[in-house]
């Protein structure tokens, strides 16, 4: 399977660079930067550590996925609605682990999956979609009245936008469990007098620093006991190699909008 990454250049498009070298029936066969970035022209392998690929670094996405069966896209909002587009038009597979999505954004990115076939998730790693599994069995099982649940994440001090999206893709997992919408029940902060928690709601709590890759606890408390299920991230090329099996699972598939779950045989 050709495959394109773009943001070639950052922390992460070189992981995935490097995934991709690593898994059999999959090849890079394009890398895309912004217009300007000084690594345009730069082999993307040797850039990524990997050695010579063959596969210069350009700035013009659409002859690279005009080749390709799909991109991997952990960018930023704005550019992954542009690559949506863009993926769409050339008919291929667009994976999706950009964080920090509007809903116009989503809905943007929907659209386009009438025709590509678009895997988007929070959180590309098998563990973190076990863990929204569990989550959400847990948070069904647990009556709101007996039992608050609080979404605690850290990351490191570059991350751009709070909360993660696996903590939302975990209180959004709660929030099926209670059947109810995860809009209208969340809390994002409190600050000065607040006044008693309000029943049934879903607290978020941010951290930022260090080099932290990823931590994230859901804590469902009650009286007297707290049950806390966790995944700590130690290596960002798990995002990577998911990202990888998610295209390889897309491939040949009809156009729509999946998550990990689908492609993990998670959904229920």
């Amino acid at each position: 399977m050709g495959l394109v990454v773009v943001g070639a250049a950052g922390r992460m498009g070189r992981t995935l660079i490097r995934a991709v070298h690593e898994t059999p029936g999959a090849a890079i066969v394009g890398a895309v930067e912004r217009e300007g970035s000084p690594f345009v022209g730069q082999d993307a392998g040797e850039l990524a550590g990997v050695g010579r690929l063959g596969v210069a670094i350009a700035d013009d996405p659409l002859p690279a996925f005009a080749k390709a069966d799909g991109v991997l896209d952990f960018t930023a909002p704005a550019a992954t609605v542009v690559f949506a587009g863009y993926a769409a038009q050339a008919r291929i597979a667009h994976i999706i682990g950009t964080t920090g999505c509007s809903e116009a954004d989503d809905a943007a990115i929907a659209a386009a999956a009438r025709h590509a076939t678009i895997v988007k998730s929070g959180n590309m790693s098998l563990g973190v979609n076990l863990l929204a599994v569990l989550v959400e069995q847990a948070a069904r099982a647990l009556d709101a009245a007996d039992f608050d649940i609080e979404v605690l994440e850290m990351h490191h001090r570059h991350k751009v936008d709070a909360p993660s999206g696996t903590a939302l893709l975990l209180g959004e997992a709660a929030a099926t469990g209670r059947q109810v919408p995860l809009a209208d029940n969340s809390v994002r902060s409190r600050d000065g007098h607040t006044g008693p928690r309000p029943e049934g709601t879903i607290g978020f709590a941010t951290l930022r620093g260090g080099s932290v890759v990823g931590d994230h606890s859901v804590i469902l408390a009650g009286a007297g006991e707290r049950i806390v299920l966790s995944h700590h991230a130690e290596d960002r090329a798990l995002f990577a190699r998911g990202a990888v099996k998610a295209a390889l699972w897309a491939h040949g598939r009809k156009p729509g909008l999946y998550s990990m779950r689908d492609v993990l045989g998670l959904s229920t």
